[in-house]
């Protein structure tokens, strides 16, 4: 989005001009206020037009779903090293503990101490100890220590400390946990005590098994490595917090497969949260988080909650995500490096507006990272809501070369501070209140398919930072813009124009024997301009019936398109200035 002085001054008068629906679009962030902004300060909201839509991008859910099975997809299993995998290991020492009557004693090299309900293992120097716990305890807890790497089988194991960690693995080793297959396992800490999680593990945590585990911290995390953590497939495992995030590691995230749900409720919290890499091969992964944001007086900034946050890089390969945050400033996807969508599905919700403190900012956004963001296969769906709320922003370049991408945002849908290239793949972008697709570099559109919407004046559906000195190249792809292209830009590719549309009717493109076939929003800016690599004819109020659906039903590739009236195409120039200032001129 690019507005000037001149264009504030003017903007009542152009706004008669649009075409855009007269109703309120911000009426439903204003009467949300108290939950979006802080300080009592007032917003100032400067775009203007509204565009809406329907399809299954506007009313897909995240629900935490702990029954259904997890997805057959996968790629190869990541392990940091090949000891992490379990069955390169041999833990052929019993030892059983149970919590329901703890025992102490010594066997097979391992001290068993007991202090009430609190259980200490110490198996020293000892190797290969597999530790299969079972029972039920209220008022204890389970520590481990010791120098070597070791197994322990939850074999229906129930723990509740009231005053600090249920399971406290103390050795620096690795532990293998495994979930006995049928089983369900409970781990529950309290209030009094200062743990870092339900579940604290020193070393490398690696989750195997398909039984069952609950965990709920109630004063820090649920589950905590200082290490890295590992979920496999079967593993089915559901984190709660209310005091911190769901699931933290110190040294790396890696989701093989399994069942995964994460619910966090703490102001900023996050659902998965790691200081070092995050990677998903599989499995279905849900997290829901509900707190609002706060300001941090020692990082002296605004933050928000998110579903998952990576300090370093983030990359899905194969598998599921469902993200949705509902509390001000919230986000999907919180990346401080590069982010990287080579396959699997990502579903991703934010509901929460802008959140505002001590003059800074936490501003929703479905996918944000501080580095380049790559999309090169899978799925991707973000709608945002929320007052400001963005659908997939980069702080630096932007690169589709493969997939699916759909976005339904309050602000800009897909936006990069640095480049935007899309050279493949299917890609949907509806800015509510704002642009389509908006690089504050150049954008380059090379090959792929592009539906973009944007909200009306001054807005376009395809904007590049003009007066940056920067241009929109297009050299390839098939294009349809609802409102527009960026003025100025550098049209290799042919365009064509028609001034009107109806709303909420499907259209058809063809181009060199290929068709694709949309729905117009129910309200949007004025105008529309499409693009191919052979001339096409477009045809409006068809009927389609084959084909692939995509975009969440809104859009359909390959169909076959019946009925209609023929849609009259004009020539398209880049000073046509369809989505801004007559001439051009923005």
């Amino acid at each position: 989005m690019k507005q000037t002085m001149i264009w504030m001054l003017l903007s009542a008068s152009v706004m008669t001009m649009t075409g855009c629906s007269a109703d309120d679009p911000y009426s439903d962030y204003y009467n949300n206020w108290g939950n979006n902004w802080g300080d009592n300060e007032t917003p100032t909201q400067n775009n203007s037009g509204s565009s809406t839509t329907t399809g299954e991008l506007t009313t897909f859910t995240v629900n935490i779903d702990k029954t259904t099975a997890e997805p057959t997809s996968t790629v190869s299993a990541y392990l940091p090293d090949e000891e992490d995998a379990l069955e390169n290991n041999s833990f052929t020492t019993e030892v059983a503990i149970d919590l329901s009557n703890p025992t102490a004693k010594t066997e097979n090299g391992v001290e068993i101490t007991v202090n009430g309900g609190h259980i200490t293992a110490n198996h020293g120097s000892t190797k290969n100890i597999c530790y299969i716990v079972s029972g039920t305890t209220t008022n204890g807890s389970l520590t481990v220590v010791g120098d070597k790497k070791y197994e322990l089988i939850l074999n229906g194991a129930n723990i509740t400390n009231p005053d600090s960690a249920a399971l406290n693995l103390l050795s620096g080793k690795r532990a293998y946990i495994v979930l006995a297959d049928g089983t369900s396992n409970t781990l529950t800490d309290g209030t009094g005590g200062n743990q870092k999680g339900a579940l604290y593990c020193k070393g490398k945590l690696l989750f195997n098994g398909s039984g069952q585990l609950s965990v709920v911290g109630n004063t820090n995390n649920g589950i905590h490595s200082a290490d890295y953590i590992v979920f496999n497939k079967g593993n089915n495992i559901y984190v709660s917090s209310s005091a911190n995030h769901g699931i933290k590691a110190n040294d790396g995230v890696f989701i093989n497969g399994g069942i995964i749900n994460v619910e966090v409720s703490a102001a900023a919290a996050k659902g998965i949260n790691c200081e070092s890499n995050i990677i998903v091969n599989g499995g279905r992964t849900t997290v829901l988080t509900t707190g609002n944001g706060t300001y941090d007086s020692t990082d002296k900034e605004a933050k928000g909650a998110a579903g998952i946050k990576a300090d370093s890089t983030f990359t899905i390969n194969a598998g599921e995500l469902w993200l949705k945050s509902t509390g001000s400033g919230g986000k999907g996807i919180n990346v401080d490096m590069e982010a990287n969508f080579n396959g699997g599905n990502v579903y991703v919700v934010t509901e929460g507006g802008q959140y505002k403190s001590n003059n800074d900012t936490s501003s929703p956004k479905g996918i944000k990272a501080d580095g380049n963001i790559n999309i090169s296969g899978g799925t991707i769906w973000v709608r945002t809501s929320g007052y400001n709320g963005e659908g997939i922003e980069t702080k630096s370049n932007l690169n589709i070369t493969g997939g699916q991408v759909a976005c339904y945002a309050y602000d800009d849908a897909i936006n990069s501070k640095n480049d935007m290239t899309i050279t493949g793949g299917y890609v949907y972008a509806q800015g509510q209140h704002n642009d389509g697709l908006d690089a504050n570099g150049n954008m380059y559109i090379k090959g792929g398919l592009v539906y973009a919407i944007c909200s009306g004046t001054p807005e376009v559906a395809i904007d590049a930072n003009t007066e940056g000195g920067k241009k929109l190249y297009l050299t390839g792809g098939t294009i349809v813009a609802v409102g527009g292209l960026e003025s100025g830009s550098s049209l290799s590719q042919s365009c064509y124009q028609t001034s009107s549309w109806t709303k909420d009717t499907w259209y058809t493109l063809t181009y060199d024997g290929n068709t694709f076939s949309f729905k117009t929003p129910s309200s949007s800016g004025s105008g529309l301009v499409v693009s191919a690599a052979s001339t096409p004819t477009l045809t409006s109020g068809t009927t389609v019936s084959g084909g692939s659906s995509i975009f969440g039903g809104i859009g359909n590739m390959g169909g076959t398109a019946s009925g209609g009236s023929s849609v009259s195409l004009s020539s398209y120039t880049s000073g046509s200035g369809m989505g801004g200032w007559p001439g051009g001129w923005r």
